[in-house]
Formats: C-alpha cells, sequence, structure tokens
C-alpha cells in the first residue's frame, strides 16, 4: 500500500531512509533545515525524523504534523536537559502521535549502496511496529519489527559513548586484544543500564544493541569511533569532535548517560571514563589507567 511518508532531515541518513521508502513504492518528500518549509508534513501518514538527536524537540516543534501521523525517529541519543530518549521526547512534544524507532547497525553509504542490513522498527504496540516494518523493507534493507521500544532507544544511545572508547582505544594502538575486551565490557555495560530502566535482555541481545555496537565501535564509518580515534591519537575532545563530518551522538549523550547511570546506582566506569575525558579534561592515559586499577572481580 502506498504511503505519503515525509522525511525530516536532509542528511546522509535522512537521503538514505528517504531512498529506501521511496524504492517501497511511497510518495515520499525530505524536509530539511537548509529548505525548512513547514507545510511539508502536512498531509503525512508519517514523518521519519532523521535529524540530530539534540535537535528531535526543535524539529516537531516547527514541523506542523497531521492527526494521528506516525512518528518514526532515526536519531540515536539521549535529550540533554531532560534526559529523555528519543520516543519520550515525541510523546511530549507530539502527544497522540504513535511513536516509534528505527534503530539498529547500519551506515547510510551502505543503504544507499544497496548493500546488505538489518535493523529493528520498534514501537510500543507489536502490530504497528510489524506493519511499518513490513511497508518500509526491501530486500537489501530488512527491518524487524519489536515491541521494546525502550530497549530500542537505549541500545542506540549507549552504542555511541561506547563507540568513543573503542576509538581512543584503537588510537592509543592498544591491540585488538584490548579491543575485544572494551567491546565486551561495553556490552556488559549497556546490559546493566538496559536492565535497570526496563529494557528486555533479548532486545539488548539484538540487531539494535549488541549488533549496533559491534558494527559502530570497530568501523571508520562511525563517526564516534573516529572521534574517539583522533582523541587516542592525540587530539583535544573538542578538535577531535569538530573535525568528524556529521554529528558525534555520543559526545553529547556521555554526560547524561553518566547521570542516568549515578541516578539509577549503575556501575558504569567506560561510559564514565568517556565523559571524564569529552566533558572533564581527564587525559585517555589517566582514564586507562584507572579502569585497568579497578578491583578484580566475578565477570558476571
Amino acid at each position: 500500500m502506498k504511503r505519503r511518508i515525509r522525511v525530516l532531515g536532509g542528511g546522509a541518513w535522512g537521503l538514505a531512509l528517504a531512498q529506501v521508502a521511496r524504492d517501497a513504492g511511497h510518495d515520499v518528500a525530505v524536509w530539511s533545515r537548509k529548505a525548512p518549509d513547514a507545510r511539508l508534513a502536512t498531509d503525512a501518514e508519517a514523518v521519519i525524523v532523521a535529524v540530530p538527536a539534540q535537535a528531535v524537540r526543535q524539529v516537531l516543534e516547527a514541523v506542523p504534523l497531521p492527526k494521528l501521523a506516525a512518528v518514526i525517529i532515526s536519531a540515536k541519543g539521549i535529550e540533554r536537559g531532560s534526559g529523555a530518549f528519543m520516543h519520550e521526547v515525541v510523546r511530549a512534544v507530539a502527544p497522540g502521535h504513535p511513536a516509534l524507532m528505527l534503530s539498529g547497525p547500519s551506515f547510510a553509504a551502505d543503504v544507499l549502496a544497496g548493500k546488505p542490513t538489518a535493523v529493528t522498527m520498534a514501537a510500543p504496540d507489536l502490530a504497528q511496529a510489524n506493519a511499518w516494518a513490513r511497508d518500509l523493507s526491501r530486500p537489501h534493507f530488512r527491518i524487524y519489527g519489536s515491541d521494546d521500544i525502550t530497549g530500542v532507544a537505549i541500545g542506540g544511545a549507549m552504542k555511541n559513548v561506547l563507540a568513543i572508547a573503542c576509538g581512543i582505544s584503537d588510537g592509543r594502538n592498544l591491540g585488538d586484544s584490548a579491543r575485544a575486551a572494551l567491546v565486551t565490557r561495553s556490552f556488559a555495560e549497556l546490559s546493566r543500564f538496559g536492565r535497570a530502566l526496563g529494557a528486555r535482555p533479548d532486545t539488548l541481545m539484538g540487531l539494535s544493541g549488541l549488533g549496533d555496537l559491534l558494527l559502530t565501535s570497530t568501523s571508520p564509518q562511525s563517526r564516534n569511533y573516529s572521534a574517539g580515534y583522533r582523541i587516542g591519537r592525540g587530539a583535544t575532545a573538542a578538535a577531535a569532535v569538530s573535525a568528524t563530518t556529521g554529528t558525534v551522538e555520543g559526545a553529547y549523550t556521555a554526560q547524561v548517560a553518566v547521570d542516568l547511570a549515578r541516578r539509577h546506582g549503575i556501575d558504569m566506569p567506560i561510559v564514565a571514563a568517556v565523559h571524564a575525558i569529552l566533558d572533564q579534561g581527564s587525559s585517555p592515559e589517566d582514564e586507562i589507567n584507572r579502569l585497568l586499577a579497578r578491583p578484580l572481580k566475578s565477570e558476571t
């Protein structure tokens, strides 16, 4: 069935998702901040929000939506100030509109090139998630439905912070063994955080959790990994973020992630180390030494 879909965001990811929707046979138009036509979404059955996480609230406030139009968020982060995940921002700004999350291991360049990619579409109602997953899936862009929107949102947000840590490790030439240990312990932190906030373990083990962490933490295509790599090579945090093309979402999420972890009593030493480097002027050497000096304990 042909749908009227409007993509809010003219960056690489917004254009990639617009192409997916067009390939699926839908009526698609793209809104961008360079050409902000607020009337564009007035007839939409769904809007795909593909702007940086910290801009989601502003964009939704600026673009009027028709009654009951679905809002599919592809931004991955936690809003500074409110501590809200992206679907919670939708509920606050656009009450009455179904809030969905599209997340998983995916790079815009791979999607545009037609390379096989698999992601998750989450909504509070599984039937709704599956319906939009079917409507937007293509042979090379497989979408799996989920009703654990909290788990999908957490996986997408936290992996960005943890990927910065892996980039720093590689920038410091700590080796493949160190990277493997760091990714594994990063997933342990993501899992603790997710469980404390109500995410399901199977979601965290899936595409939007472990899958996205593995991709983002190991590829130079990842903005978060690349920024971390520059820090590991000696750049300041500010210089590394500014030198990275596009938004380094983890740089905006680290502070609020640490705040949420403290509020809920969750031990997240890697996230805390990234926050210390990004926001408190600590050095990678000091934070690496601090992590290696932590008391030994059982793994699980």
